[in-house]
């Protein structure tokens, strides 16, 4: 897809990643809002949450944020990937989900992954939502 047909965005604030791995957090395109990988670390570094419950309420918070910038609410998300570094407490992450889309029912794919890029990262998730139709 060429670059005139999707707008990206980086994050808000943006990863301490983004701009040495060449990546935008947000890309708009097709009628779709695509949100990438997201965590709970900080622009410096820190990450936010001890557990994959505190972890995944922050992301999900950090992810409505970036929808938002695309003019995306909670209820256009069609579709959420989530990526733990330990299955054992899915109902922990899966509370948290649960509280932002529970009336939403978006499509959920939760997997087990044998780490993330940072080994305090308990929790990663990419969402897929609807685009508001152009003006």
């Amino acid at each position: 897809m060429s670059a005139d047909r999707a707008r990206r965005l980086p994050g808000d604030p943006p990863s301490p990643y983004e701009l040495s791995y060449g990546f935008s957090r947000v890309v708009t395109a097709g009628g779709l809002v695509l949100v990438g990988g997201t965590t709970s670390i900080t622009g410096d570094g820190f990450v936010i949450g001890e557990t994959p419950y505190d972890q995944t309420v922050e992301i999900l918070g950090r992810l409505l944020h970036e929808l938002s910038r695309a003019g995306v609410v909670a209820e256009d998300v069609l579709q959420t990937r989530v990526y733990v570094t330990d299955i054992s407490r899915a109902d922990e992450v899966g509370r948290a989900h649960g509280e932002v889309f529970g009336s939403i029912r978006p499509l959920m794919t939760m997997v087990e992954v044998s780490g993330l890029i940072d080994p305090r990262m308990l929790v990663e998730i990419e969402a897929v939502a609807l685009a508001p139709p152009p003006r």
